[in-house]
């Protein structure tokens, strides 16, 4: 069975877990977010994407 899930929501419930179990601070999660809506926007937002997309294909052809 396959499992497909937005980067964005796995990444929401990784920040969320860091503030309730590893003492992460909500401000530091909001500079965070910031920092990637300014990546986003930045002339390296097409490589970052790129780069993320070959992860994940790569981590989805694994077979275990």
């Amino acid at each position: 069975m396959a499992l497909s899930i937005s980067a964005v929501v796995l990444f929401a419930i990784i920040v969320f877990i860091l503030i309730k179990k590893s003492g992460l601070k909500a401000g530091h999660a909001i500079v965070c977010v910031l920092l990637g809506f300014y990546l986003a926007s930045s002339s390296i937002a097409p490589t970052i994407s790129e780069l993320t997309t070959n992860v994940a294909g790569m981590l989805g052809g694994m077979k275990f």
